[in-house]
């Protein structure tokens, strides 16, 4: 059974439930003042703990969708995204992706698989060629892609980037991505894109904080560079840095903030949902820079705009004002250190909402929109 299979969550529940129900029972025989009886205690207190633990686990992973499989939550096999630096000879890396699998685009009212009305999602492997790394994702091409009048049309792209350790999965079943951008194509609010869906690392399980990391993974070239290669080489995506967005959640979204301020001549706009504004330093980033000061500056988005050329670019924050630990106030420093400069950033505020799926769902349409707003592409 899968680890977010509901078999699994029923079991652990059940177990959890014969537990408390054992400890009751045993509770009233182990009042004695033996060594076995003070053993017998804290073995059903431990017991009953982890099993509910257990439980509770199951819960969270199912909901925020952090570990796919046994084989992702244990880093073991061949399923999950992985580094593959030095695979390739320099210069014989492939710049196409992988095409694994078509899925379905739930939320379709349609019943059928007509890509010209409902679109077509793709589960892929996008290569770096320059980079050597590599991650699962997938791709949602507009039903326009396979319409007769588009034919020759090359349509802009949203790479759009979960949070760490996410699951690029999560894109799909929890913020349903397709089928929001469904919805607003259809309803005239944004132009027809193809979205690519993304974890935020290429070298997991590390967090790379989208960095290019001295003597580790290049992740910042990744998606400024081996990403659009992969995806115009494979679709028709239109070419120029108007043709390219970035949308991001939590690590996801100070990414997609960061890689915009870096490279707007890749990136026209980015956006973040609950997104941070400097870089993450624990054990699952490692030392991402060497231990120099200005590299770790220069990852403090605040800092880039108090002490770096302001980029001419478009940015899109987006969060709550209260139930997301400090996200407003550092917002709040984030559009003041951007007051009368070229970068232009618009915000939407909720008034409450925490760090989790629902908030970010109540965020994605308007935003989606938003970057539809700042593409463009040849007809």
């Amino acid at each position: 059974m899968g680890l977010t299979s509901h078999k699994v969550l029923a079991l652990s529940a059940l177990v959890s439930a014969l537990m408390v129900g054992g400890t009751v029972w045993l509770w009233p025989r182990l009042a004695r003042n033996t060594w076995a009886a003070v053993l017998g205690r804290v073995g059903t207190i431990v017991g009953t703990q982890l099993t509910v633990m257990c439980t509770l686990g199951l819960l969270a992973n199912n909901y925020f969708a952090f570990y796919s499989s046994w084989d992702d939550l244990l880093g073991t096999g061949e399923t999950g995204p992985v580094t593959i630096q030095n695979q390739f000879a320099q210069g014989h890396r492939p710049t196409e992706v992988q095409r694994i699998a078509a899925e379905n685009v739930h939320g379709a009212k349609e019943v059928g698989r007509d890509p010209a009305l409902i679109g077509k999602l793709e589960r892929i492997r996008i290569p770096g060629a320059s980079t050597g790394l590599s991650t699962e994702g997938y791709v949602y091409l507009p039903p326009q892609y396979f319409q007769p009048q588009y034919a020759q049309k090359r349509f802009p792209a949203l790479i759009a980037i979960t949070g760490f350790p996410g699951d690029a999965k999560n894109l799909v079943t929890k913020l349903n991505y397709p089928a929001a951008e469904l919805q607003l194509i259809r309803d005239g609010k944004t132009p027809p894109a193809v979205l690519v869906l993304m974890r935020p690392s290429p070298a997991m399980p590390r967090d790379t904080e989208c960095e290019d990391i001295p003597g580790g993974p290049q992740a910042d070239r990744y998606f400024t560079a081996d990403v659009p290669t992969a995806i115009r080489g494979s679709y028709r995506v239109a070419d120029g840095p108007r043709s390219l967005g970035v949308i991001g959640n939590s690590t996801g979204g100070y990414c997609a903030l960061k890689l915009t301020m870096r490279h707007p001549d890749v990136f026209a706009a980015g956006v973040s949902l609950s997104g941070y504004y400097r870089a993450a330093e624990d054990p699952t980033t490692g030392d991402l820079f060497a231990g120099s000061q200005q590299r770790r500056s220069e990852a403090d988005l605040v800092w880039r705009l108090d002490n770096l050329p302001k980029p001419q670019t478009a940015l899109l924050v987006g969060g709550s004002r209260e139930g997301d630990g400090d996200y407003y106030g550092e917002t709040q420093r984030f559009l003041a250190a951007a007051k009368g400069s070229p970068t232009r950033i618009s915000s939407i505020t909720l008034e409450t909402g925490g760090h989790n799926f629902n908030t970010w769902s109540r965020m994605l349409p308007a935003s989606l929109g938003w970057l539809g707003e700042h593409l463009d592409a040849p007809a």
